[in-house]
């Protein structure tokens, strides 16, 4: 018994001691360090690695081709081992004012910076995260948490009687929302892979709403993160298919009973009945990436009563019912289903239609066959062109150019 009672207390103090280590024996080397004249050195230590690299998007991309077209991925720069195992590399200009993403790749495999703790999880990966700001108002600063007023963030479940299931959402209520008054609702939608966390993480939504309200350049709204994937309740690890590996399109073994654009009205309602909203057209918005793009297409022609605005970014359009099948619909007849409630939701004149995306993003043959029917009905639309491809660095450009355009 007494022996025991002594390798218990011997293995709670080897435990103890362990905790106690990792507090105390702290990452010494600071990475990524971001110099006065904008340029920035990695470090990392890896005394018996051969090569060691940083794989980035402050990197020129590098251009893939795939059966189903080009893409742009993370550039490669080379560190070189120093003093002491220490590997490093500083660029060679200063980065623009941006949030860029990163990792190691040490004799080929991938490494997160472990003096970085900062990073955010797209899809089934993991990158590193940090923030480059020469002055308040450029990106870099929108993108950062600067000390203005704050929304609140929640994860909120909800009922969906349409998929027969609860869901979760994450809803942003801004500043000064808990003093009274209703508010203006933009649904804003992610992508394909993504879930609920993709805008709060990767998109940095709280904090360009925030600093956008803060200097006057948008009105305080509510903004509605839902999760996107029919065939997911929320965030993998977050219900109750539990610890499963993510994929690029949601829990692949459950099958929904509805689609996201036939269930979406449960959204609205849930928010209409358990947040102080404007309920009424004019003060509700919708946008969306990629996949979330073409959900905004769907939900915006299916309910034209619902939405006064509509953002499809780099989004994944299809004029035909059996929703988006290819990279576009050149050669295909417009499905007469949807020419009808395209024309219905623009006799309703909407007050923005606005469309964005990147000149090298693999959907811009997608997009200009949408744009080119639009013009040839007539119908207004307002189109923005950047430049790059499908990536998060426009996504938050145009969040931060379409949240300032509504509720006028």
């Amino acid at each position: 018994m007494k022996k025991s009672i002594i390798i218990t207390f011997a293995l709670a103090a080897s435990l103890a001691a362990g905790a106690q280590q990792a507090l105390f024996d702290v990452n010494n080397l600071t990475s990524p360090e971001v110099h006065a004249d904008g340029t920035v050195t990695f470090r990392l230590f890896a005394p018996k690695a051969v090569t060691v690299e940083v794989e980035g998007d402050f990197l020129p991309p590098q251009v893939v081709d795939t059966p189903r077209g080009k893409y742009e991925s993370a550039g490669k720069a080379a560190l070189k081992e120093g003093e002491k195992g220490v590997w490093s590399y500083t660029t060679p200009t200063a980065l623009q004012p941006e949030m860029y993403s990163y990792k190691f790749k040490v004799d080929g495999m991938d490494w997160l910076d472990p003096s970085n703790v900062y990073r955010c999880r797209d899809i089934a990966s993991f990158a590193n995260i940090f923030i480059v700001s020469a002055q308040q108002g450029d990106k870099g600063w929108l993108y950062d948490v600067n000390d203005v007023p704050h929304g609140n963030v929640s994860k909120v479940w909800y009922p969906s009687p349409t998929l027969q299931t609860s869901r979760r959402m994450t809803v942003y209520t801004p500043p000064g929302y808990d003093k009274g008054g209703r508010f203006p609702v933009l649904y804003l939608l992610h992508g394909a892979g993504g879930d609920e966390d993709a805008w709060t993480t990767l998109g940095r939504a709280a904090q360009i709403i925030d600093n956008l309200i803060s200097e006057g350049k948008v009105k305080p709204m509510i903004v509605v993160m839902p999760n996107g994937n029919a065939n997911c309740d929320a965030a993998p690890g977050e219900w109750h298919k539990g610890m499963y590996k993510p994929s690029f399109m949601g829990h692949q073994a459950s099958k929904p009973v509805a689609s996201t654009e036939e269930s979406f009205k449960d959204i609205v309602s849930y928010v209409d009945k358990n947040y102080r909203t404007k309920a009424n057209k004019k003060c509700r918005a919708i946008c969306g990436l990629s996949m979330g793009g073409g959900h905004s297409f769907g939900i915006s022609k299916l309910y034209p009563d619902l939405f006064d605005y509509v953002g499809l970014f780099s989004a994944a359009v299809s004029l035909n019912v059996r929703g988006f099948d290819g990279l576009n619909d050149r050669g295909q007849k417009v499905a007469p289903e949807v020419e009808k409630q395209l024309a219905t939701m623009f006799a309703k004149k909407p007050a923005l239609y606005w469309i964005a995306i990147g000149s090298t993003d693999f959907l811009y043959d997608n997009n200009k066959t949408y744009r080119e029917y639009l013009t040839s009905k007539g119908y207004p639309f307002t189109y923005v062109e950047t430049e790059g491809g499908h990536i998060w660095r426009n996504w938050r450009i145009y969040l931060t150019q379409f949240s300032q355009l509504l509720f006028k």
